[in-house]
């Protein structure tokens, strides 16, 4: 491995309107190394993507390449440095089929005019998906029918299904099983030891810990430290950089549910809950103040269970709230019943990206703010304040574009956006999916305090932590069912590990 950075910030800052995103960082990467940049939401780290993406331009400082100042004025020229960029947010198209998607970076190099088989192409995507293990999914299939988990390891094969020299990842573990990690990090392994440099971005310490050679810490915009990863590099350590000081595990999970918490009647009852393919004869109640956790593999069913009971997917079965029966396929009677989804995918489902702060929280309730067919924008301004203020979310104002907050924030104004609503039941799936601890934290105590006031929450979540520690009754899927429930101090690793992958049966009874 080289000294020498083949590639390298240099005192680069980048501003929007009243927030300083980068602030003279430098930073070098080497050949053949995994580089872990971590730290907070709003801490860099994803300007500095968009940067390397050629989606945004410094405003001072320089990126270079070998040694050379480069322009990187397009995603094209990114590319064309021999940079890939994997997104947490997947940028697929749902319309093809999965070989399509992994080619798609290879049509864009090739010359006009110029064709490529159908045989060839299938052959050539199929071996970039085999190098990640996905060898059980055919090339023809329509990228539709994958799982959350499935098509982020094809967003992954897509980028190395090109000549690549620098690899980014952004939470590229967010939604993968245990299985599917450990296929990933082999993956990493084996790009590094091909002399690729993998940027790593991620949340998750311990696999940062696992992975990689060096970590750098971003804060508030500025590199703090980089760090060669070794024995005295530990997760509190690297906590107490990316936020100022030592943050231990009581403060982090503080907030676990007691199992003798007021629970009211129940307001949402799902029997015999079916969706083709996805989930067969579901049943379950959720009750007001109850915050309830659903915890299963990738192929279990979870993760279009929220979908099924909002009316976003086809089902069959019952979803009623309060008695009374919603129709499948409309969503619009699930929210006039009192019913708010926070979907997994903020960029595609959740945030509207290219609206402001106050339009995207006030977007689900038009009905409060408008008169005569007018927006009532000084309600709307005070109310999206109100809820700014609540959940505490940093913006530099109500007027600034959901697209340029950090991730943790986004999540704040789409919550925002659901309680606007008034709702009886909350229904989150991945609440907290490329969150920072501290935002985590945040959240948390939110969905707490909302509990308490009488709110029923249903929290599907692909992190175990999430559940064990924040729910007072976990929902275990497996094999596109429920496997069973577990409560109060039944609610281990072990025991939901065990009903996910039907290894114990006696619990599942």
């Amino acid at each position: 491995m080289t000294e020498e950075p083949i590639l390298e910030l240099r005192n680069v800052t980048r501003t929007f309107p009243g927030v300083i995103a980068m602030d003279d960082v430098s930073i070098g990467f080497r050949a053949g190394e995994v580089h872990a940049v971590i730290g907070e939401n709003g801490a860099g780290k994803s300007t500095m993507m968009n940067l390397l993406a050629g989606e945004l331009q410094p405003d001072k400082g320089s990126i270079l390449v070998d040694g050379q100042s480069r322009d990187i004025p397009s995603a094209l020229a990114s590319q064309q440095l021999g940079i890939r960029i994997v997104f947490q947010e997947l940028s697929l198209c749902q319309n093809l089929t999965v070989g399509e998607n992994v080619l798609l970076s290879a049509f864009a190099d090739r010359p006009p005019l110029s064709f490529l088989t159908r045989n060839r192409a299938a052959g050539a995507a199929a071996e970039t998906l085999a190098r990640l293990g996905l060898t059980d999914v055919e090339t023809s299939t329509p990228l539709s029918t994958l799982s959350v988990a499935q098509q982020q390891l094809v967003e992954i094969a897509r980028a190395i299904s090109q000549h690549v020299r620098i690899l980014v990842l952004d939470e590229p573990n967010s939604a993968l099983s245990p299985r599917e990690s450990a296929r990933l990090f082999d993956v990493v392994r084996l790009l590094k030891a091909q002399g690729v440099t993998i940027i790593y971005v991620s949340h998750h310490l311990e696999e940062v810990l696992a992975l990689a050679d060096r970590i750098s810490v971003m804060r508030d915009g500025r590199m703090i430290t980089t760090l060669d990863n070794g024995a005295d590099v530990t997760v509190d350590r690297l906590v107490a950089h990316m936020v100022g000081r030592q943050v231990d595990a009581a403060e982090q999970y503080a907030l676990r549910p007691e199992a003798h918490a007021r629970i009211g009647e129940p307001v949402l009852e799902v029997r015999a809950l079916s969706v083709p393919g996805h989930i067969r004869e579901a049943t379950f109640t959720l009750s007001q103040g109850e915050i309830v956790g659903v915890a299963g593999l990738p192929d279990s069913g979870k993760d279009i269970l929220a979908d099924a009971i909002f009316g976003l997917a086809p089902r069959g079965g019952a979803v009623e709230v309060g008695g009374i029966r919603l129709p499948p396929g409309r969503p619009s009677h699930a929210i006039a019943a009192g019913m708010s989804l926070i979907p997994a995918d903020r960029r595609a489902a959740g945030a509207l990206l290219s609206m402001t702060v106050a339009e995207n929280t006030v977007s689900a309730a038009l009905k409060r703010f408008t008169s005569r067919g007018f927006l009532r924008r000084r309600t709307m301004r005070d109310t999206t304040a109100d809820y700014v203020r609540k959940l505490d979310a940093r913006v530099a104002s109500l007027g600034q574009k959901i697209a340029t907050l950090s991730g943790g924030n986004q999540q704040k104004i789409i919550l925002a956006r659901g309680l606007v609503t008034g709702p009886r039941i909350l229904i989150l799936h991945e609440p907290t999916r490329g969150i920072d601890v501290g935002a985590k934290a945040e959240i948390y105590a939110i969905l707490k305090e909302l509990a308490g006031q009488g709110l029923a929450i249903l929290m599907i979540s692909s992190e175990l932590p999430e559940v064990m520690l924040h729910a007072s009754r976990v929902i275990v899927m497996a094999d596109r069912t429920i496997a069973g429930q577990l409560t109060g101090s039944d609610i281990t690793e072990e025991a939901i590990m065990a009903l996910a992958t039907r290894k114990d049966r006696a619990l599942a009874a």
